[in-house]
């Protein structure tokens, strides 16, 4: 039973298109001459144009609209809200249902590893050496776009392995691993190089970093710092946080020890993951949320997905207190949102998935920050107080999607070329000044 367990909790849950399937979908497309859809996707990926070729079939010619505008086109595939984006946006929700466009960028992505075709080609890198904290999303994506416009960049992360939350995060049902190791193999054919296990202010220094060359800096650590509620008998075994679950159960392949009856609080993406997690490798689990079903921000389809594998919510409910005996949770206690309604439930293990925090940065430099621990951070250059830092993805807007960090990314990797090229120009101006003073003498 625990081999069938691991077995579910690996395997990928939404059956993808197969040629025929995608060129029918894409059919239904109405060929919008200003494609909204495209309007609506954060990254720019451009679903119009990507549609319009699978719809031809033009395989490739899809695949290349997506990997040469969204270095992670195969991850955002599987994970982008596209009922809040592109596919809202679509013309034919107002005939019947918008295009599936989620899958058809991923059957593109799918075309492009099966038949080996390669998109993008490694560029010479033989400008400036820029340091890249952080191998999430954002910064995956900046190291990406940086490298394709001849930049040396190295990728400096903390943990064993690249992703993020994509690695660490993202229930593999929903995200295999396989995944974001092809993605992650991209970029390293891209020139990217990655340093693992090492933390930029720990084990290494900046002023160390400039030593060996790096003149520009980007920070995409995002937000790591578990939020838990400050209640009786938090501190109890068998209360943990999604953090800690989540970037055990991925990592080892479903290794990880999971209650019978499991307690889920929150109700975002990553309380769903947790609670995805709990069902698929543990027994019972149920989500406790604050609000009503209506206002629980997850994704509508992956809170479907949770419903349709039996977890149980309970809505409008904030806990109030863990129960234990000899040290352990037995039991926990919720509070209803009248104020006068109570809940007890029992529970050998609790995983609070009720946000993150943002690490602090002053250990790398002294960047500004405002009052959420968020890195504050020019809109338009991704530029922040301290010379040659830049910053974005969950660090700087507070944890949103992956295509959000991808698009963060993008432009931070053309603030940051603007700022390396102005560097370069002044230089080669300085050096033409002394030239011509040398002749003058």
């Amino acid at each position: 039973m625990r081999l069938e367990k691991k077995e579910k909790y690996l395997k990928e849950v939404e059956a993808p298109f197969t040629a025929i399937t995608a060129m029918e979908e894409a059919t239904r497309c109405l060929l919008c001459h200003d494609a909204p859809c495209s309007k609506g996707c954060p990254a720019g990926t451009d679903p119009g144009k990507f549609i319009r070729s699978i719809r031809f079939r033009n395989f490739k010619g899809a695949a290349e609209t997506i990997r040469e505008n969204n270095i992670l086109g195969g991850v955002c595939a599987r994970v982008c809200p596209y009922d809040k984006t592109c596919e809202e946006a679509c013309s034919r929700t107002g005939i019947d249902k918008p295009i599936e466009i989620g899958r058809l960028q991923r059957f593109a992505t799918d075309f492009e590893k099966a038949t080996g075709f390669k998109v993008l080609d490694p560029v010479e890198a033989t400008k400036e050496k820029v340091a890249i904290v952080g191998a999430g999303p954002a910064g995956l994506a900046v190291a990406a776009k940086l490298a394709l416009k001849g930049y040396a960049v190295t990728i400096f992360e903390e943990k064993p392995e690249a992703g993020g939350v994509l690695t660490y995060g993202i229930v593999p049902s929903r995200l295999p691993q396989e995944v974001v190791n092809d993605e992650v193999q991209y970029i390293k054919d891209l020139g990217v190089n990655f340093v693992f296990n090492c933390k930029v202010g720990k084990d290494v220094t900046v002023d160390e970093l400039k030593e060996q060359g790096f003149q520009a800096f980007f920070l995409g650590i995002g937000m790591q710092l578990p939020k838990v509620l400050d209640i009786p008998g938090s501190d109890l075994e068998g209360v943990t946080n999604a953090v800690e679950f989540l970037g055990t159960a991925k990592p080892s392949k479903g290794e990880v020890q999971v209650g019978q009856h499991v307690i889920v609080i929150g109700g975002g993406d990553v309380a769903m993951d947790s609670a995805t997690t709990a069902k698929e490798l543990g027994n019972r689990v149920t989500v406790l949320y604050r609000r009503s079903m209506l206002e629980m921000p997850a994704n509508r389809k992956e809170l479907k997905h949770v419903q349709d594998i039996g977890v149980h919510f309970i809505p409008e409910f904030n806990m109030i207190e863990i129960l234990g005996e000899n040290g352990k949770v037995c039991a926990v206690k919720g509070l209803g949102r009248d104020g006068e309604s109570t809940i007890e439930l029992k529970a050998d293990m609790v995983i609070f998935s009720i946000g993150q925090e943002a690490e602090a940065v002053t250990e790398i430099a002294d960047i500004a920050i405002n009052d959420k621990k968020l890195v504050v951070v020019d809109e338009n250059t991704c530029k922040t107080n301290v010379d040659g830092f830049f910053a974005a993805g969950d660090i700087v807007n507070g944890g949103k999607t992956v295509v959000e960090a991808v698009a963060a990314g993008k432009a931070a990797a053309e603030g940051i070329d603007q700022y390396l090229t102005a560097l370069r120009e002044m230089k080669a101006t300085g050096a033409e000044v002394a030239v011509e003073k040398e002749g003058v003498k």
